[in-house]
Formats: structure tokens, sequence, C-alpha cells
């Protein structure tokens, strides 16, 4: 048997993707935006609770194993799920402050970056190994000294 780092299914990650997408395009559409509170809500359980509702229903609706899924790594999608909170809350508050163009701004850029996810390039993903790299290169310098 081997060892397999932590995963997640990735028709529960594109879940979790499709619900933020929706729910930003109802919000706009509807100017209501208490439905940011699906996402958001659904990914703070899941970081503090490792509870996500979104996935667990998701969940039921899968047609094979979880196991035979293609596999998402689920420290990465913890760091995504990270960004995609952090700026649902910043939109959900600037919508209670009526500040529209913050709102409008943060609920876009969670939105797109969910959307292109979809599609197959994951920003949260760069953004991590970006990060990951420029502590590395830190590390080595600082050995250097």
């Amino acid at each position: 048997m081997t060892n397999h780092p932590p995963s997640i299914p990735r028709p529960l990650v594109r879940a979790n993707q499709w619900v933020i997408v929706l729910s930003v395009a109802a919000t706009w559409l509807t100017g209501q935006f208490w439905i940011l509170l699906i996402p958001l809500l659904s990914g703070l359980s899941g970081l503090f609770l490792q509870f996500n509702p979104v996935m667990k229903i998701a969940k039921l609706f899968l047609r094979k194993p979880a196991s035979s899924y293609i596999p998402e790594d689920r420290d990465q999608q913890k760091f995504n799920q990270t960004i995609a909170v952090s700026f649902l809350l910043i939109g959900l508050i600037s919508y209670s402050l009526n500040w529209s163009i913050a709102a409008i701004i943060f609920t876009a850029i969670v939105g797109l970056a969910a959307f292109i996810a979809i599609l197959g390039f994951c920003i949260g993903c760069f953004i991590h190994f970006q990060l990951s790299q420029y502590r590395q290169r830190r590390k080595s310098r600082m050995e250097n000294l």
C-alpha cells in the first residue's frame, strides 16, 4: 500500500468552485448580497471544522468511488479556500456597507478565479507555488550568509 498525500476528488472541488461562481453571479443579478453567505459559510466550515457542506452534498452524486477521481491536493485546496473565503468576506462586508466598487471588485476577483479554475488554470495554485518559491529562495539566501 502506498502513501498518497491527502486529497479531495476533483468533482467535489469543481462543485465548490461552481457554487462560488453561481453565488457571485446570483448576487450581481439580484442585488441580494446575502447569497454570498452560501459559499462563505460553507468555506469557513470546511476550513475550521473540516466539513464543507457543498462538498458533502456533491459527494452524494459521485458515481464512482472517491479514490477513482483525479485527486486535488488538500493543502493546496485549503490555501485556495482561504483566499476565496477572504475575498467573499470582504465582498460581503463591502456590500453591507454600501461600498459598491469594493464589493464588485472583490466578488469579481473570487468569481473569476473560481471560473478560471473550472476551465483548468488554478490562480491560487500559481500564487501558492510562487510563494513557496520565494520562501525557498529566501531560505537559501539566509543559509548562504
